[in-house]
């Protein structure tokens, strides 16, 4: 059974990333290297990634952009970023582009590169993924930063996701209204 992965800002061929985000790579054909490595040890041919925006550099040309495709395992759908010229250029190269979307895993996700404070369906508990932030924007309720440099510089898969909410406190969806009736948290005004 394939699995459901997300990552965001991998910022393929952009050597001063290394530095404005501390990654720990000395040279953009490590990091290239080593993103690919690591998405490779998670994603399987049949899986799916989500990628949120920022995945090449505008210094990466469209054949070497084609190139680390061809390298990544797994079909490829794309969240466009704020610098995705290279990425539209083999937009063929995606099952889907698209600026933003509500996709329906067992949770509904709202992916988009930026964070919002609220999306389709978050007054049902739906979860939300964006990028842009490079790891230093705090979580809000339940969104999280899907960019490489807030995961491990790998994907994460929606099981992972799952988890990580529960880890931080926020209950699966169907438990959620459950909980709401038997423990009601209503809070005095002030």
């Amino acid at each position: 059974m394939s699995q459901i992965f997300f990552t965001a800002d991998e910022h393929y061929g952009h050597a001063n990333v290394i530095h404005f985000c501390k990654r720990p790579f000395s040279s953009v054909e490590e990091m290239t290297e080593t993103l690919i490595t690591n998405h490779n040890a998670k994603v399987r041919e049949g899986d799916v990634t989500y990628h949120l925006g920022d995945m090449f550099w505008r210094t990466c040309t469209a054949k070497e952009a084609q190139r680390i495709m061809d390298r990544l395992n797994g079909k490829h759908y794309l969240i466009l970023g704020n610098h995705d010229e290279v990425a539209k250029n083999i937009a063929g190269r995606f099952v889907w582009v698209k600026d933003v979307a509500l996709i329906h895993t067992p949770t509904r996700v709202w992916l988009s590169h930026y964070a919002h404070r609220s999306w389709p369906d978050s007054h049902r508990f739906s979860y939300h993924l964006f990028g842009h932030t490079h790891g230093v924007m705090p979580d809000y309720r339940y969104s999280t930063d899907a960019g490489v440099d807030a995961k491990g510089y790998a994907p994460f898969s929606y099981e992972e996701l799952a988890a990580y909410m529960a880890a931080k406190g926020q209950l699966p969806p169907d438990e959620v209204m459950t909980d709401m009736y038997q423990n009601p948290k209503l809070e005095e005004p002030k």
